[in-house]
Order: structure tokens, then C-alpha cells, then sequence
């Protein structure tokens, strides 16, 4: 799905409703978190599967801090049926402010790779860049 018009994201719920999203927001992205698609109550308990399912029907790009996905079988299924597009923080310790910081530092990277490749794949999003976890 390379395409010319810039990515929408879908934020995971690991990342909070506020200050990653404003953060990317405020830097000029598209955003979609967890309880605006789904509702706060739904969206709190929705199985992993279902919204990589969902993100990857909408062609939305994933930002999480669940590097572990790419080991959990049906998991990494919705991701790779759906093309999903992920990029995650490697680092689960990082504060809200620290997280939007690493995610608006990389947006010209995330959005080139996003826009250029199609998916599925998960990069990781570095201090110092953005590199691929899976596929390797």
C-alpha cells in the first residue's frame, strides 16, 4: 500500500490516550487511539488479534511499546493477514513524555518507511533510529 498521502496511526492502548497522541498530533499526523475507535470500555479489554485486524483493514499505521508481539502466535496471525504496518518502542520504561518525544523524533523516518513499504513488518523505534525487528 505505498501511497503519495501521508499514514494515519493507530496508538495502542500501552501508550495512553493523551500525551503520545497529542504529541503526534501537535506534530501534524492523523491519529486514532484505542477508546475513540472501540469506546473506553471496550477498548480496554479488545484481544490484541482484533485490533491489528482492524488497524490493518484501515491501513493505519500501529505505534506500540509491545515489542513482544512478534513472538506471540496469533498475534503476529492478524498482524501478518492484515499487512500491518507497526512500529514499537523497545524500551516499556520510558514515561508518557519520553515516548511522545521518541515517536515525534522518528516520524519522518516512521512515515518514509511506512509510506514506501508495504506490510507486514514491526521496526523498532530507537533512541538513535528505527531499525526492523520482523521480518528480519
Amino acid at each position: 500500500m505505498p501511497s503519495d498521502s501521508q499514514p494515519e496511526f493507530f496508538i495502542d492502548r500501552s501508550l495512553g490516550r493523551h500525551v503520545v497522541p497529542d504529541a503526534l498530533r501537535a506534530a501534524g499526523v492523523a491519529v486514532h487511539v484505542m477508546a475513540d475507535v472501540y469506546g473506553e470500555r471496550i477498548g480496554q479489554g479488545l484481544a490484541d488479534t482484533e485490533w491489528l485486524r482492524d488497524a490493518g483493514e484501515h491501513g493505519w499505521v500501529v505505534l506500540m511499546k509491545d515489542d513482544k508481539i512478534r513472538y506471540r502466535p496469533a498475534e503476529l496471525e492478524s498482524l501478518t493477514t492484515s499487512g500491518v504496518r507497526a512500529f514499537c518502542l523497545t524500551n516499556a520504561n520510558l514515561r508518557g513524555a519520553d515516548m511522545a518525544q521518541r515517536f515525534v523524533e522518528a516520524l519522518p523516518k516512521i512515515q518514509k518507511i511506512a509510506s514506501d513499504q508495504d506490510g507486514p513488518y514491526i521496526y523498532g523505534v530507537y533512541s538513535n533510529g528505527v531499525r526492523p525487528l520482523w521480518p528480519k
